[in-house]
């Protein structure tokens, strides 16, 4: 029923480093995924992408290696637009993932715990309403077990390869609007030279004093 030891471990392990990058990525604050919805922060983007093509990269090579197995879920049309709208809704409401939502429920976030509790909730009513689900589930259609490679006869690693060009190029334009965004929020102080007389000795010095460029 449950596997070895070891691999439960190793599970453990993983997820306590997976958080701990959660934490440390600062997607685990509400204000992060927030600022990802207004498209002003692209934090989430960057961390998410740069996970899909890393893991992409490493879940291929393992399998290249014989070291794992890929279990490829069938693809139901009306699954899949059905989990989407309520994934969603509820992150739109909750202001967390899933994952990120249990991150921040570690940092002792009230917010978080009630949506973690809410999750719950929602795992047991599906369960509940699965069964009268399944004709919205599978009404529009099961396309199979398909992936790009198997639908296009190409190279998984062609895919890949193109994920990754496309991860990166993606990373140094987000970078670059980052910075001109910050540019611009925070104008560059100009250097004026000015004279200020010294009463005391007569004579004057020159002082330099900092102008800023922001409207008053």
């Amino acid at each position: 029923m449950f596997d070895s030891p070891e691999r439960l471990v190793l599970g453990l392990v993983i997820g306590i480093l997976f958080g701990i990058l959660l934490q440390k990525g600062r997607v685990a604050k509400f204000s992060v995924i927030v600022g990802q919805f207004v498209l002003k922060d692209w934090t989430v983007v960057k961390i998410m992408g740069t996970a899909v093509v890393v893991g992409s990269v490493g879940v291929y090579a393992l399998v290249a290696f014989g070291l794992a197995d890929l279990h490829i879920k069938p693809f139901l049309l009306g699954g899949v637009l059905l989990g989407g709208i309520c994934f969603g809704v509820g992150m739109a409401v909750f202001g967390y993932c899933p994952g990120t939502g249990v991150a921040a429920c570690g940092e002792g976030n009230p917010d978080a715990m009630v949506g973690v509790m809410g999750m719950f909730a929602g795992a047991l009513a599906f369960v509940a309403a699965y069964p009268a689900l399944q004709p919205v589930i599978k009404g529009l259609g099961d396309m199979g077990k398909v992936t790009f490679p198997s639908v296009t006869g190409t190279s998984p690693w062609l895919w890949i390869a193109a994920l990754v060009g496309g991860g990166i190029i993606a990373l140094i334009l987000l970078s670059r609007r980052g910075k001109s965004t910050s540019s611009s929020l925070n104008p560059p102080l100009n250097s004026v030279s000015v004279s200020v007389p010294r009463s005391q000795r007569g004579t004057r010095t020159r002082a330099t004093v900092s102008k800023s460029n922001r409207p008053s």
